[in-house]
């Protein structure tokens, strides 16, 4: 089979292009930046995602880099259990941990286990012409490149799917985020937590992705948000630790976004061209899922380039494999999320009245129909 040409080398085309290059297959990959940054973030790796890592031989590196995860909890503001999960009864299941890492850490993994692969940086893709076999790649420097099988790891905003398919529809969630890296110390309590804690119309989680680090996430509604809103203020009636993060933070580093997901698409193939991760399935954070999910989908993905005796049959085979369960975390993302943001008063209240009462074997099946890799 022809050489593979990837776009993106985000965590979805890294670990495609190692899937890939550890099934014989020769690769390339384009990216947009210019340079690799030490982004302000870190990444929660759950049980599925570390199950592929494991499969690839990168598991070992990355729970060097790591901190272990062993449950999580979501909480009120004044940090009180409502419900957690204790991932240690799982890991025998599983034969693998939960971690939290920095992103730019796994990232660094992952490079050095792509070895002599080539990347070419500053390669930002305007637009794609499909023409039989042939794919030509357009690129805003000018430049132009061709190949034969295009795997399109891009991102939600994904210029790979909007050359492809006409038909598809991001979703805003009316959501901002904040995500952030405290260089701090927590009580040892934190030291292999994930807590979230939910207020009225916000929430904050943080976990350990170091001995002396936090990586912190926040999100507020959009209709709640002033026009320089301050962090430190919308959280001031949480626990006293949230406030701690905040101050342990550089707040150049801080990152904002909008939350977007991509509503559920049929389609994540034509011909000789595939949409991966985000490109295929972007979901909202409210899961922990979204880059787990690009990682499962990378492992299958070559495991059917690899099987199947054509490319289109192989995309098929990929997307018959992975369409159901991507789109089923889209999906349960998306309601989380407005259940965990509400700021309707009452609901809050019946919120944080029910979620206890949820039994512990439904949050463990839900996590087994995460955490259990597709083939």
């Amino acid at each position: 089979m022809k050489k593979i040409t990837i776009i993106g080398a985000g965590i979805a085309g890294l670990t495609t292009a190692i899937a890939l290059k550890q099934r014989g297959f020769e690769v390339e990959i384009f990216e947009a930046a210019p340079k690799f940054k030490k982004a302000g973030s870190g990444i929660n790796l759950a049980m599925n995602a570390m199950q592929v890592y494991q499969k690839l031989g990168v598991y070992d590196a990355i729970l060097k880099h790591a901190n272990y995860t062993s449950s999580m909890e979501s909480t009120n503001k004044k940090l009180k259990t409502l419900t957690s999960v204790d991932f240690t009864e799982l890991e025998s299941e599983f034969g693998v941990k939960n971690v939290a890492i920095h992103r730019a850490e796994l990232h660094k993994i992952l490079i050095n286990h792509l070895g002599d692969t080539p990347i070419y940086l500053n390669k930002k893709l305007e637009f794609l012409t499909q023409e039989h076999s042939n794919i030509t790649l357009h690129f805003t420097d000018g430049t132009e490149h061709n190949t034969s099988i295009l795997i399109g790891a891009d991102g939600i905003h994904s210029e790979v799917r909007k050359s492809t398919f006409k038909d598809f529809s991001l979703r805003d969630a009316n959501q901002l985020c904040w995500r952030g890296i405290a260089k701090i110390t927590l009580d040892s309590k934190y030291n292999n937590q994930l807590k979230e804690a939910w207020g009225k119309g916000n929430r904050f989680g943080f976990v350990h992705i170091s001995k002396d680090e936090v990586y912190w996430y926040a999100l507020i509604n959009k209709n709640s948000a002033l026009q320089n809103p301050n962090l430190k203020e919308i959280f001031a009636d949480y626990y006293p630790v949230i406030s701690k993060i905040i101050d342990h933070t550089k707040q150049e580093d801080v990152l904002l976004n909008e939350i977007w997901d991509l509503e559920p698409m049929n389609k994540w193939y034509n011909k000789n061209i595939c949409l991966i991760g985000d490109a295929a399935h972007a979901t909202t954070p409210n899961m922990g899922q979204g880059a787990c999910q690009a990682i499962e989908s990378a492992l299958v993905l070559s495991n059917c380039l690899k099987e199947e005796n054509t490319v289109e049959s192989a995309f098929a085979k990929y997307q018959n494999i992975r369409i159901k369960k991507a789109h089923y975390v889209t999906n349960t993302s998306w309601k989380l999320g407005k259940l965990a943001q509400t700021d309707n008063p009452i609901m809050v209240f019946l919120r944080n009245l029910i979620t206890p009462l949820i039994p512990k074997s439904a949050t463990r099946k839900q996590n087994i129909k995460l955490f259990t890799l597709q083939s």
